[in-house]
């Protein structure tokens, strides 16, 4: 092996790793003990972050307990979507905070960097409307008359500040290197996603104005989805989302479908560049969790049934009783009165 070969080797094995690793800074969810991030000093002691990032949290110490926030959103829209799955998105206490199963180009990476980068976006402007902010407000671009009729007014959403903020921060590790490995590509391209979910579900919000509610006229807003919305549309592109390989167009670096005959992604799809595992059994090393113990259902034949979520290796069954509010009555003036109900649930769980 030449040293050229073996230099060359080495540089594409280093920057696999600092692009696979990018997702580290969501380790700032964990740290609740820390208050508030307020002062330079505490950025230096945070952990998961790199150098750079480090840096954007000293210029701007008022933004990064929203980024905290986007970080915590994120990790509980994952945990709620993949509830029903084999991966779960269970999180570690150590770096990085789902194992090493968003360290592969997995169609579960993508999802992971794709809800990241919409969290910080959604909570760096959900921050700036409710004027926690000195460097960002409503947005003010969003005024005058409509072709509908109605009057441009209110708080609409700055979602481009926090579009431009989730950018600065999340993809900083892929580009201060450069983005030409494929990882780095798939998760710029997968951030981006992320981002494009909010921005393309932005709904106008409205209030009218007139006589007894008569909505002589009406001023409206534009105003970001739910959250939930957000993680709805992102785990359908996860669903949905597109085996990809680096390709060449002219000196340029790109993603194309592995399959030709698939039709090219779009900047809304989620794309992947290896095959998930199976998720069935406890590998700590890789951060898997493995499926034993969890619970299941068993009428289902869904990913939530319990032949597919155990794996094929049985599952146990448990009577449990659960003791219910029953025969609620009003009385006046002002209580509910229940009566405690008690019955019997089967619980399954995964051998």
């Amino acid at each position: 092996m030449s040293p050229e070969y073996f230099l060359r080797s080495l540089l594409l094995i280093i920057l696999a790793t600092f692009s696979a690793n990018a997702s580290n800074w969501l380790y700032l969810a964990k740290l609740s003990s820390v208050g508030s991030i307020s002062e330079e000093e505490t950025c230096e002691k945070l952990k998961g972050l790199i150098q750079r990032q480090v840096q954007m949290c000293k210029r701007n110490l008022e933004v990064m307990d929203s980024v905290r926030r986007g970080a915590q959103l994120a990790i509980e829209e994952c945990q709620y979507q993949f509830r029903n799955r084999r991966w779960n998105c269970s999180t570690l206490d150590t770096l990085p905070v789902f194992g090493k199963v968003v360290t592969q180009g997995t169609r579960e990476a993508a999802f992971v960097y794709a809800i990241s980068s919409a969290g910080v976006a959604f909570a760096v402007t959900r921050a700036c409307s409710s004027g926690e902010l000195d460097k960002c407000g409503c947005d003010r671009t969003v005024q005058g008359g409509s072709p509908q009729g109605f009057q441009w007014s209110g708080c609409s959403d700055n979602i481009a500040y926090g579009v431009a903020f989730s950018q600065s921060f999340v993809d900083v590790r892929e580009r201060s290197k450069g983005a030409s490995s494929n990882r780095a590509l798939m998760n710029l391209h997968n951030n981006e996603a992320g981002r494009k979910a909010i921005l393309n579900n932005m709904r106008v919000e409205c209030k009218c104005h007139g006589v007894s509610g008569s909505c002589e006229f009406k001023t409206c807003w534009k105003a970001m989805p739910p959250f939930r919305k957000v993680g709805n549309v992102l785990k359908e592109k996860f669903d949905g989302a597109t085996e990809v390989e680096q390709s060449e167009i002219g000196s340029t670096k790109v993603l194309v479908p592995k399959n030709s005959q698939f039709k090219p992604h779009t900047d809304e799809d989620l794309v992947y560049l290896d095959s998930s595992p199976d998720f069935c059994d406890h590998d700590l090393k890789n951060g898997v969790l493995g499926t034993s113990g969890r619970q299941c259902n068993k009428t289902s034949e869904g990913i939530d049934g319990c032949e597919l979520m155990c794996c094929g290796r049985g599952f146990h069954t448990d009577e449990v009783e659960v003791v219910e509010r029953c025969s609620c009555k009003f009385h006046w003036c002002c209580s509910v009165k229940c009566k405690p109900c008690h019955r019997v649930v089967e619980i399954h769980t995964c051998r």
